[in-house]
């Protein structure tokens, strides 16, 4: 029988932090630069990746870019680049659109968190340093000696930190994107988890059929954008007695609509029809990505027999 529990840990789903706020000492840098309706129009945050700081600038301040930059880097003194996003996250590897704007002229990071170092191209590779708690959070459940198959590594964040505070036995990290892949096999060298990741470059799919099935005790998903399509591989790669799936999904909710309702019966649909049993027991919005949009996460417990 197919079963579901939902539950929210810690009171209300959290929603990640780990960005920069426009502080109020940047505010005051610019207040003799912009104009007040101009300051009114930045954006509350921005992202800052290692020594790189990416920003958006609304086009009414396109205009004021370098003078928005350079305060920035006045504020945070280790920040050498700042780069402006021009336009959404896009391409089947979810690159960002980014221009110089000041600074250091160049794209490649390293990022470094919860005792790991993450290097990076932000043209080249996706990375969001917002996901820094949700990836320590999975790592934390990993029990000593599981099989993990994360099955959309980019630069291989998750996986590092699974092998580093996880203690997991094998990680196997798939990503498509040949650029996250040679950062992942640097990333693997420079955290030396050589004897516990390894690097796969190809699509999670033909991956998983014609080498991981029924090997994994806990899959991952963090590709928002194909998760649901790729379920069915998830549940493949599953040890025969089943296991844990990380599910990452977006799903859009008015303030009249449950939420977690709503990407619950999706999910719950495709693993009936997989013929699988199972349990929802977590969920949280891991962060908001636009007007009524959400990032969330399920981890579902999969019994196979």
């Amino acid at each position: 029988m197919q079963t579901s529990t939902w539950r929210w840990r810690n009171g209300p789903p959290l929603i990640d932090g780990v960005f920069h706020k426009m502080r109020g000492s940047l505010k005051v840098l610019l207040a003799d630069k912009l104009e007040p309706r101009e300051l009114r129009l930045l954006c509350k945050s921005y992202d800052v990746i290692g020594d790189i700081a990416v920003i958006r600038v609304p086009d009414p301040l396109e205009h004021k870019s370098k003078v928005i930059a350079e305060a920035v880097m006045q504020t945070h003194k280790r920040v050498k680049t700042v780069l402006r996003q021009t336009g959404p996250v896009s391409t089947e590897f979810r690159l960002r659109r980014l221009e110089w704007v000041a600074g250091e002229e160049k794209t490649e990071a390293v990022h470094r968190e919860h005792s790991c170092a993450f290097k990076v191209d932000m043209k080249k590779c996706y990375f969001s340093p917002r996901l820094s708690h949700e990836r320590m959070r999975v790592a934390r459940q990993v029990q000593p000696g599981e099989v993990v198959v994360n099955m959309f590594a980019g630069v291989g964040c998750y996986s590092i930190l699974i092998a580093k505070h996880g203690l997991a036995d094998r990680i196997y990290s798939i990503d498509l994107n040949p650029e996250a892949v040679h950062y992942m096999l640097e990333n693997i060298r420079l955290n030396r988890v050589q004897d516990h990741v390894v690097a796969i470059h190809g699509d999670a799919k033909g991956v998983v059929q014609k080498k991981l099935k029924n090997v994994a005790d806990r899959v991952l998903m963090p590709l928002p954008e194909r998760a649901y399509e790729y379920l069915s591989y998830a549940i493949l790669a599953l040890k025969p007695v089943g296991g844990w799936v990380h599910y990452y999904d977006f799903e859009h909710a008015m303030k009249s609509e449950d939420l977690f309702e709503k990407v619950k019966a999706k999910v719950s649909k495709k693993l009936q029809g997989l013929h699988v049993d199972f349990e929802i027991p977590f969920c949280r919005v891991v962060r908001t990505t636009g007007p009524n949009w959400y990032q969330t996460v399920l981890d579902v417990k999969i019994f196979k027999k």
